[in-house]
């Protein structure tokens, strides 16, 4: 890619970035996917090429690529979604007079039912971390990430200001900085109740810079998402249990076990903070299937 057409590109990555809000991770995956096309375009066009020279057959050209090198079909839909963001950017800057990626068909995909824990199972994970220490973090942490549904960067980037313990509720901070109460049980602020004095302990132990993020690590700094997954991949290794559990699984747990009990869709559109109603359907399949598997195990006449 030459510079006149790279600058194009950091010119939308920074929209993404400032405009959007959008995550470092978003931007690096959206920054790999054009990439890619780019240096699908180099060899096609032999060297240079303009973003303005794509045309319908350089992108069947490209389909027909990605097809034969085997992509998964939810790999060609992201990259598809990428340039068709980039291309609609670059119209709406004036760059370009039409986005040829505007009419492309994403292929179809299947959809995955969230894996969830079911009560008991999540029950007995709650039920693990030794209550001193730093067992006193991690059931701190667990009981947060089931009672509020929150994704794991919510978690980490949680500060004690937008944690209202007496009122009992959350100010979770969403894509797109996009905020949202959540309100909490008993037993989750007892749980963080528990927790405070260790953290403060950390902290002065091993004199950690001033922060007023909720959740530490080891020596008092800041807890990554990685450490989380970290956490929970120990708990579940004790557990036992054969399915693939993520921080994001509790998520799911979270939405699956509401709508088990009857809570209004609405309502947890807006306490996992889904922009569309339509992500949030997915787990009315969920509670859909295991009322049939239910019926099939247990109606004699089934």
């Amino acid at each position: 890619m030459n510079k006149s057409q790279e600058k194009f590109l950091k010119r939308f990555l920074t929209y993404l970035t400032v405009e959007k809000s959008s995550s470092l991770l978003t931007v690096n995956n959206y920054e790999r996917d054009i990439n890619c096309f780019s240096d699908f375009l180099v060899e096609r066009f032999n060297g240079d090429f303009q973003w303005s020279q794509v045309g319908a057959l350089d992108i069947r050209a490209y389909l027909s690529f990605l097809n034969k090198e085997e992509y998964a079909r939810r790999t060609i839909a992201r990259r598809i979604s990428a340039l068709r963001s980039f291309y609609k950017y670059m119209v709406r800057e004036n760059i370009l007079e039409y986005n040829p990626f505007a009419k492309v068909r994403t292929p179809k995909l299947e959809k995955k039912l969230p894996v969830f824990l079911e009560e008991f199972e999540i029950n007995e994970l709650l039920n693990l971390p030794e209550q001193e220490g730093l067992g006193l973090r991690d059931q701190a942490i667990l009981e947060l990430l089931y009672a509020t549904g929150c994704r794991v960067s919510e978690l980490v980037g949680l500060t004690t200001v937008r944690l209202d313990l007496g009122n009992r509720y959350v100010l979770l901070l969403g894509k797109g900085n996009k905020e949202r109460i959540v309100p909490l049980g008993n037993t989750c602020c007892n749980a963080v109740k528990k927790y405070y004095p260790v953290r403060s302990e950390l902290m002065e132990k091993y004199n950690a810079p001033a922060h007023d993020y909720v959740f530490i690590n080891n020596r008092g700094g800041i807890l990554t998402d990685r450490s989380v997954r970290r956490i929970l991949d120990k708990y579940i290794t004790q557990l036992a249990i054969s399915k693939n559990v993520s921080p994001h699984t509790i998520r799911h747990t979270f939405a699956t076990h509401l709508l088990d009990h009857g809570a209004d869709l609405r309502a947890v559109q807006e306490l996992l903070g889904h922009a569309n109603l339509s992500t949030t359907q997915i787990y009315t399949h969920v509670t859909t299937e295991r009322i049939a598997s239910v019926y099939q195990k247990n109606h004699p006449r089934a």
